[in-house]
């Protein structure tokens, strides 16, 4: 089986000891030698401290490719730009450019700032006048909630890579289908970027229920069985997440899935196993 690449996504923790526990996390998934670590933005911008922390440390201290979240909610244009500045011209050539969520959540309603990017297309068109620089953008294999239909949500997407797009990350799935088949429509679309598949461990499974039905994801029935009596049992809702994950990758990596994502949601035990499972691990052994 091929060795596919890895990178991970980190929430930037608002106090000093979670970003302590934030460190030992990453500190621990960097023996994958991810592509990078992104780093999120809360709904409305409400972060934008924390996740400046976060970014920073996760480089000065661990050397960490890092990928910092923007959005175009609650900013300017100007605001926002000076903020990608801040990011180039400290050495961070990575950005994930996101429209955003409104400040009171995802099921908010999204009202675009009168003197800022609207969507992230326009984000992205902003930031392509930085050179060098990788844009990832999003992406939804089941379309996103506000879309009018699939193809109108891959047209969203044709127009991130139009205005300079370097790859897209998609929103979690947990059928696989749904992903292959967002693939096959995308390219014959004429998206052309490569489409990164964002993995999601399901261990808090009442979580990712929650998570699920805010961002247009579904979750199989099957998989909700798994977990059937296991609402004290974390230890083992850990492991059947795990072994699910490790099997969705495996059978993506078959069908020429060569980059994962993952959302760790700034845990790393199910994550590390995912990827010595991947052969990431045993990979990095040799070459040492």
């Amino acid at each position: 089986m091929a060795i596919p690449r890895v990178s991970f996504e980190f929430f930037p923790p608002k106090t000093p000891a979670g970003l302590q526990g934030l460190m030992q996390v990453a500190d621990r998934l960097r023996a994958f030698s991810p592509e990078f670590a992104s780093v999120t933005y809360g709904a409305g911008g409400s972060t934008q401290e924390p996740t400046n922390n976060a970014v920073r440390s996760l480089r000065a201290s661990l050397g960490l490719d890092v990928a910092p979240h923007l959005t175009c909610v609650e900013a300017s244009r100007e605001e926002t730009l000076t903020i990608a500045q801040s990011y180039v011209d400290s050495g961070i050539r990575k950005i994930v450019a996101l429209r955003g969520d409104p400040r009171d959540g995802v099921a908010g309603t999204y009202t675009p700032h009168p003197e800022g990017f609207a969507y992230a297309s326009d984000l992205v068109g902003g930031l392509s006048t930085f050179s060098d620089l990788d844009i990832y953008v999003s992406a939804y294999p089941e379309k996103h909630p506000a879309a009018f239909s699939l193809d109108f949500d891959i047209g969203v997407l044709k127009a991130k890579q139009q205005n300079g797009a370097t790859a897209a990350i998609t929103q979690f799935f947990f059928n696989n289908d749904d992903f292959l088949r967002y693939r096959d429509k995308a390219h014959a679309l004429g998206v052309s970027i490569p489409l990164i598949p964002g993995i999601m461990v399901p261990e808090n499974i009442e979580g990712v229920c929650r998570f699920a039905a805010g961002c247009g994801a579904s979750v199989p029935e099957s998989l909700l069985e798994r977990f059937t009596g296991l609402n004290d049992d974390a230890e083992t809702r850990r492991l059947i997440a795990t072994h699910f994950s490790i099997e969705q990758c495996e059978a993506l990596v078959e069908e020429g899935v060569d980059q994962f994502h993952f959302y760790t949601l700034n845990k790393s035990e199910s994550v590390y196993a995912i990827c010595h499972a991947l052969g990431l691990r045993s990979s990095l052994s040799e070459a040492a």
